[in-house]
């Protein structure tokens, strides 16, 4: 297990200059001049205002793959890197709801079928490195706004439980006439189950009495994401 402490003395003062270069390099050059690794360090400097966040970013990025792996990662696992305590793991969880509440407004500000990559990028930020599945609904309205965006269920790494009746009653408490379905596959791989494709054809028939059209469902894995009418599915 990893804590947060301060080192104090002469032992801490060499990266403080480092500290104030890196600071420099963002502001005068933004995010692109900086590799993952100094992102994840200078959003490390408020949490640790007194050691050296180098290796510990270095340490995260290592362990998890990604930066996006490293803010969806379980405060257990996150514990496991040596310097992570409780105020790492704040900041890395308040920076991941940064990512999804901004996703969410872009998303919510534009018509849904017509920024489909700002849709994307929203729910790969949501749910790409999850370790459960889980089944989110993005209810629409006539002119495809987003009315709202809910997870319905969460599952086990390779199983989410679906009830066509409920989610239709809840498209109809909304007035909703059209859903988007999206849920991960936490293996990385989104392709398609044969369960995935049933329960699709479950809930476009269901659906269908009641004015309720299913404009897709997208399944989103780390390796990238699958379309269901991209493919042909529906």
């Amino acid at each position: 297990m990893g804590f947060d402490f301060e080192e104090a003395g002469p032992a801490r003062i060499h990266y403080h200059g480092h500290r104030d270069r890196l600071r420099s390099r963002f502001r005068e050059a933004g995010a692109d001049a900086l590799a993952d690794y100094e992102l994840l360090e200078l959003a490390l400097f408020s949490a640790l205002p007194r050691r050296d966040t180098k290796p510990i970013a270095k340490a995260l990025l290592a362990t998890f793959g990604s930066l996006g792996e490293v803010l969806a990662a379980s405060p257990t696992r996150l514990k496991e890197i040596d310097g992570v305590g409780d105020a790492v793991i704040l900041q890395l969880k308040l920076m991941r709801a940064f990512a999804e509440r901004l996703g969410r407004h872009e998303v919510r500000s534009r018509q849904v079928l017509g920024s489909w990559s700002t849709l994307l990028d929203y729910c790969r930020t949501a749910m790409a490195f999850e370790d459960r599945e889980q089944f989110r609904i993005l209810f629409l309205d006539k002119k495809n706004a987003l009315i709202a965006d809910e997870v319905q269920q969460r599952g086990t790494v390779d199983h989410t439980p679906v009830y066509p009746r409920e989610v239709m009653r809840r498209a109809l408490e909304l007035s909703a006439t059209a859903l988007i379905l999206v849920h991960n596959h936490p293996s990385g791989d989104p392709s398609p189950s044969r369960a995935d494709i049933q329960m699709t054809k479950t809930l476009i028939d269901v659906g269908k009495p009641l004015g309720v059209t299913v404009h897709d469902h997208i399944i989103i894995g780390r390796d990238g994401h699958a379309s269901f009418r991209g493919m042909g599915l529906m």
